[in-house]
C-alpha cells in the first residue's frame, strides 16, 4: 500500500489541498465541489469550496430539484470525458485511517439527461464505478484506508458516457485502532451496508451523534432487495438510557439505544451487497436495553444459509457485554459473502427471549494496486513547479489509473517503465535532479525550455535510452557517465552552451549523436584536438541503422587553429557502405537533388504536409508527375520515420499502396519521391468544399474497398506483417479515377513473429486504438480500429473528433455513432450532403463491421479480410442483385483458375491476362467486389 499511494503523495496534484481542519471538528476536511464559498451545514459541518484548488474541472448549478439537504447539493464540479485523470489531494496524517467518502448527485447538471458513468480511484488503486441511473437519487461511496503518505489522492476517470463528476468529498480521520484488519497494507474497505436496526424514522444517523461522522442508514427506508423477507413478529424498541459504546469501532450511542427484537424467536433479512461475492469485513453490533427479569435470558446464534461453521457459536449479549446498556461486537473480519446475503438470527432452546440486533456493518475487500515505483520521485520533482505549472497539477500517481498528460506508462504490472516530454514548458533551472534517479525512465525530452547549468548524472537511470535535451541553455562538459548507460540509444544536445571534451566513452557503441551548435566542446583523435562543428544530419538516418552495417557514428568537426574542414567517419575496420545503396538492390531509386530541384523547380508549388515534413509537386523529365515529400531539418522523429519509410517502402508493392518512387540523400535534405496522385485525400473529399464531396455511397464504399485491399496486402501479404499505425482519411490518397491508395508509411513497423509489437505509442487523436494506447502492444487489430473509424467518416461526413458534432458531452465519432447504431437509429449518422437512393442494408451492414472495428479490445475486431468482404458485399447490394450473381459467378470462374494455374497477386499484376468475362480483362475484373 506504501507504494500505491505515493503516487497519492504527490504534492502537486490538480486539486492540491492545502487543508486544515477546523478546530470544531478535528480530523474532518469537507469539500462542496462545484460551491462558490465555504458554509456550514444544518448540523455544524463546515464545508469548504474547492474553487480556490481547481485546475480543469468547472463549477454549475444543478437544473432538477431533489431531497438532498444542504448547500453542497446544489452544485457539482465536472470534468472533461477524456483519457486523464481528475484529482482531489489533500492533506493526512501517515499511518492513520481514514473514512473517504464521495457523494454524486447528477440533477441533470449538463442538461443532457445523459446519465454519466465513469470510474473513482484511491490513488493509482480502483476503488468503484460510479453508473448514475436517476438525476434526483445520490451516488454515495464510502472507503476505509490507512494513509501511507502525507497526502491521500481521489481520482476520476475514464467516462464511458457522459461526464465525470462530483458534488462532495469528506475525510474523516479515525482514532486508534478502529478498523484494523491484519491486511490493510494490501487492502482497503469498501462499504457494502451500515445500518441503524430499530431506527425510529427514516432519517440516516450521523454527525455530531456519531463523532466520526458515519452515515448509518436506518432499516425503515425501502428501496428494491434492502432488508427484505423480515421474518414474523419482528418487533423495534429503543431506550433513552446511556449506552457504553467506548471500545472497539465505537458505534454512535444514538444507533445502540434503538434495535429490533424477534418476538417470534427470529430475526431474518436479505440483502443485495453490490460487487460481491468477495471478501468481506462483517460486524453485529449488540446491546440488551430491555430490563429482563432475573428469570429471563436471551440467547440466539447467527444464521446464514449454505455457511454452516458461522452458526456455532451462541450470543449472550448482556454476558458477552459484561453487563446491560454496554456494547458487545462479534465479527468476522474475513469470510465470503455472496450477492444475494440472506441472514439471520434464532433463539436457543434454552433462551426464553428472542434475538436482538442493533446495528451492522459489512465491507469489502479491496485491493490496493501497486503504484508506480518512482512515484515518491516524481511527487517530489513536480512539487518545485505545482504553483506556477499546469502540467505539475495533474495528480494521482503518473501512470494510474491513468498517466499524466506528459507522460507515457508502459502496460506491464510491474516493474512499470515510462517516458517523459517537457517539451517546450518554458521550464527555467537546472535540470531536476529527481529525473537522474528514475529507474523506469526511458526517453526524456526536455527539449526547448530554458535549462542552465550542467547536464546530471544519469547513472541510476539505466533503463534510458532516448535523451533529449537540445535547444536549451545548459553549460559545462558531458559527465562521461552517460556512455555508461547500457541501453542508450540516442543523445541529442545540440543548441546549447556546453564545452569541454565529448566522452570517449559515448563512441563505443552504436548511439545517434548530435552535438551541433555547442561550439565549445571538442573531442580528441590521434591525439589532435578537434572543434565539433555538426554532427551529420543527412548521415543520421544511416546510423539509425549503426548496428546493422557496423557504423558507430559520424561527425564532421574542424581542427582547431586551422581552417581546412576534416571530415572524419569512425567506423570498424569493415568498409563504410551506404545504407542506402543497399536498399537500391531492393528496387529503391536514388534521386540526385538536382534531379528533384528541377522536378519540383527548387520546390515552387506546396501541396500539403506529410508526417514530418512539407510535400511538394513536380514533374520529372520523363513526363511521370510526382509528389516530392521533403523532411524538416529539426525533425529527428522525422529521421526515423524517414528512414523507416524507406525500407518499408522498397519491398511493398500494391495497386493500392501509394507507389514509391525512390529517395534523394544529399545536402542536408532527406527526400521521400511518390506517384502523384490527383485528387488528393478523401479527407478533403468527405469534408472540403462542397464541389469536391463525394456524395455517392456507391464511390465511398468503392474507396473503402480499395483502401482495405490496401491494408490486406500489408496484414496478410507481407512477411511480416506491416502494421500501418496511422490509418486516416487524411493517409488515403485519390488518383485522377478516383481510386484509393494508402499512403504514409513513416510510422509503420513490422510484427514479430506475429505477435504484439511493444512501441511507444505513435498515432493521431480520434483514430489510436485505446487499447493500443494504454498496453502499448501493438497488433494489426490496431489497424482495424482505425479503419473502423474511418468507415464511420465515410457513412457520416464526420471527422473523429468534434467539439460541434456529436452533441453534449460527446467528443468521439466512435461513441456517437454507436450510441445511434445501437438503438438502431442508423438516419442519425448518415451524411445529408450524400446523394439519396443508397439502399439502407448496405449502409447497415458498414456501419455494423465499423462498430465491430471498434471494439475496445482487439481479440473482438474482425481480421481485415472479413471486413473487406462485408465492403465487397455491401458494394454488391448497392448494384443490385444482379451484380450480385454476377459476383458470384466470377469468383467461382476464379477459384477454378486458381486450382488449374499460379497466379500473382493483384499486387503485383500490372499486365493482362487471358481471362475474360464478357470481353472484360482480368485487371477490370479485378476492380469488381468480392476480387482480390
Amino acid at each position: 500500500m506504501a507504494s500505491a499511494f505515493t503516487a497519492a503523495a504527490a504534492l502537486l496534484l490538480l486539486f492540491h489541498l492545502q487543508l486544515l481542519p477546523s478546530a470544531a471538528q478535528p480530523g474532518f476536511i469537507s469539500l462542496d465541489c462545484g460551491g462558490a464559498r465555504d458554509h456550514t451545514d444544518a448540523i455544524g459541518i463546515q464545508w469548504t469550496s474547492d474553487a480556490s484548488f481547481v485546475s480543469g474541472g468547472q463549477a454549475t448549478q444543478l437544473l432538477v430539484q431533489n431531497s438532498m439537504q444542504g448547500q453542497q447539493f446544489t452544485t457539482v464540479r465536472y470534468f472533461p470525458a477524456d483519457n486523464r485523470k481528475y484529482c482531489y489531494t489533500m492533506n493526512v496524517r501517515n499511518r492513520t485511517r481514514y473514512l473517504v467518502r464521495a457523494t454524486f448527485l447528477y440533477g441533470n447538471f449538463d442538461n443532457s439527461n445523459v446519465y454519466p458513468k465513469f470510474d473513482i480511484s484511491l490513488g493509482a488503486s480502483p476503488w468503484s464505478t460510479i453508473v448514475i441511473d436517476d438525476a434526483t437519487t445520490p451516488v454515495v461511496e464510502e472507503a476505509i484506508i490507512l494513509a501511507a503518505a502525507p497526502t491521500l489522492s481521489i481520482c476520476l476517470s475514464n467516462a464511458s458516457t457522459g461526464q465525470p463528476f462530483i458534488s462532495t468529498l469528506e475525510l474523516r480521520q479515525f482514532n486508534g485502532s478502529l478498523y484494523y484488519t491484519t491486511d490493510e497494507a494490501r487492502f482497503f474497505l469498501a462499504l457494502s451496508a451500515r445500518i441503524n436496526f430499530g431506527a425510529e424514522s427514516n432519517d440516516s444517523v450521523r454527525y455530531p451523534d456519531d463523532p466520526f461522522d458515519r452515515i448509518w442508514e436506518s432499516d425503515s427506508v425501502k428501496r428494491a432487495n434492502y432488508l427484505v423477507d423480515v421474518a414474523p413478529g419482528t418487533e423495534r424498541i429503543s431506550t433513552t438510557k446511556p449506552i457504553f459504546v467506548s471500545t472497539n469501532e465505537e458505534p454512535p450511542e444514538k444507533v445502540m439505544q434503538t434495535a429490533v427484537v424477534g418476538q417470534d424467536g427470529s430475526l431474518n433479512y436479505r440483502l443485495d451487497l453490490e460487487g460481491f461475492p468477495a471478501n468481506a469485513w462483517g460486524v453485529s453490533y449488540f446491546a440488551e436495553i430491555e430490563d429482563l427479569a432475573p428469570n429471563e435470558t436471551r440467547k440466539f446464534k447467527l444464521d446464514v444459509p449454505g455457511m454452516p461453521a458461522l452458526n456455532k457459536p451462541t450470543v449472550d449479549v448482556e454476558e458477552n457485554a459484561q453487563g446491560k446498556y454496554r456494547l458487545y461486537e462479534p465479527g468476522y473480519t474475513n469470510l465470503t459473502l455472496p450477492f444475494v446475503f440472506s441472514f439471520g438470527f434464532k433463539k436457543t432452546n434454552d433462551s426464553s427471549k428472542g434475538p436482538i440486533l442493533n446495528a451492522l456493518e459489512i465491507y469489502k475487500y479491496v485491493q490496493i494496486t501497486i503504484g508506480s515505483q518512482d512515484a515518491n520521485i516524481m511527487a517530489s520533482m513536480v512539487s518545485r513547479y505545482s504553483g506556477e505549472a499546469d502540467w505539475a497539477q495533474e495528480g494521482g500517481d503518473p501512470c494510474l489509473p491513468a498517466s499524466w498528460s506528459w507522460v507515457q506508462c508502459s502496460s506491464e504490472d510491474a516493474p512499470r517503465v515510462f517516458s517523459i516530454t517537457l517539451s517546450g514548458k518554458n521550464i527555467t533551472g537546472s535540470v531536476p535532479v529527481e529525473l537522474t534517479k528514475l529507474s523506469g525512465l526511458v526517453e526524456l525530452k526536455l527539449d526547448g525550455n530554458s535549462f542552465s547549468g550542467q547536464i546530471p548524472d544519469f547513472s541510476e537511470c539505466r533503463n534510458l535510452q532516448y535523451i533529449h535535451l537540445e535547444n536549451n541553455q545548459l553549460t559545462g562538459e558531458l559527465p562521461p557517465s552517460l556512455g555508461d548507460l547500457p541501453n542508450l540509444k540516442e543523445l541529442y544536445i545540440q543548441n546549447n552552451k556546453l564545452s569541454g571534451q565529448v566522452p570517449k566513452s559515448l563512441f563505443k557503441r552504436s548511439i545517434i549523436l548530435n552535438f551541433s551548435g555547442n561550439s565549445g566542446l571538442h573531442m580528441v583523435n590521434n591525439g589532435i584536438s578537434h572543434t565539433i562543428i555538426i554532427i551529420c544530419a543527412v548521415v543520421g538516418a544511416i546510423v539509425l541503422l549503426g548496428a546493422s552495417i557496423g557504423c558507430y557514428f559520424c561527425i564532421c568537426w574542424r581542427k582547431k587553429k586551422s581552417h581546412e574542414d576534416t571530415v572524419v567517419i569512425a567506423a570498424p575496420a569493415k568498409k563504410l557502405g551506404s545504407y542506402f545503396s543497399e536498399v537500391a538492390t531492393e528496387s529503391a531509386h536514388r534521386f540526385s537533388l538536382s534531379e528533384i530541384e528541377d522536378a519540383t523547380d527548387k520546390f515552387e508549388r506546396r501541396i500539403g504536409s506529410g508526417g514530418f515534413g512539407i510535400v511538394y509537386y513536380g514533374k520529372l523529365a520523363d513526363g511521370r508527375e510526382i509528389a516530392v515529400k521533403l523532411l524538416t531539418n529539426d525533425s529527428y522523429q522525422g529521421i526515423r520515420e524517414f528512414l523507416n519509410e524507406v525500407t518499408l517502402l522498397s519491398r511493398i508493392h500494391h495497386r493500392h499502396l501509394v507507389t514509391f518512387l525512390g529517395y534523394s540523400q544529399q545536402d542536408g535534405k532527406n527526400i521521400l519521391v511518390y506517384e502523384f496522385m490527383h485528387n488528393g485525400t478523401l479527407k478533403e473529399h468527405l469534408r472540403g468544399a462542397d464541389d469536391d464531396k463525394i456524395t455517392s455511397w456507391l464511390k465511398r464504399l468503392e474507396i473503402a474497398e480499395d483502401a482495405a485491399k490496401g491494408i490486406e496486402y500489408l496484414h496478410t501479404g507481407c512477411s511480416p506483417t506491416i502494421i500501418h499505425r496511422d490509418l486516416k482519411s487524411s493517409n488515403i490518397l485519390l488518383d485522377k479515377n478516383m481510386r484509393a491508395k494508402v499512403a504514409d508509411f513513416g510510422l509503420s513497423k513490422p510484427a514479430v513473429d506475429g505477435s504484439h509489437v511493444s512501441s511507444i505509442v505513435r498515432g493521431t487523436v480520434g483514430y489510436l486504438d485505446p487499447e493500443y494506447y494504454i498496453s502499448q502492444q501493438l497488433t494489426e487489430k490496431s489497424d482495424i480500429y482505425s479503419f473502423g473509424v474511418i468507415l464511420l467518416e465515410l457513412i457520416s461526413g464526420h471527422e473523429p473528433i468534434s467539439n460541434d458534432n456529436f452533441g453534449l458531452n460527446c467528443r468521439n465519432i466512435v461513441a456517437w455513432a454507436r450510441s445511434h447504431i445501437e438503438s438502431g437509429n442508423i438516419h442519425a449518422i448518415i451524411d445529408q450532403s450524400m446523394d439519396r437512393g443508397y439502399d439502407l442494408q448496405s449502409v447497415w451492414k458498414i456501419a455494423e463491421v465499423a462498430i465491430m472495428c471498434v471494439k475496445p479490445k482487439g481479440a473482438q475486431r474482425p481480421p481485415i479480410s472479413e471486413v473487406l468482404k462485408e465492403i465487397q458485399d455491401a458494394i454488391a447490394i448497392e448494384r443490385g442483385p444482379q451484380e450480385m450473381q454476377r459476383t458470384t459467378t466470377i469468383q467461382q470462374q476464379l477459384l477454378v483458375s486458381n486450382s488449374n494455374r499460379s497466379m500473382a497477386d493483384s499486387s503485383s499484376v500490372n499486365h493482362h491476362l487471358d481471362l475474360e468475362h464478357n470481353g472484360e480483362s482480368f485487371d477490370e475484373l479485378l476492380m469488381r467486389p468480392g476480387l482480390r
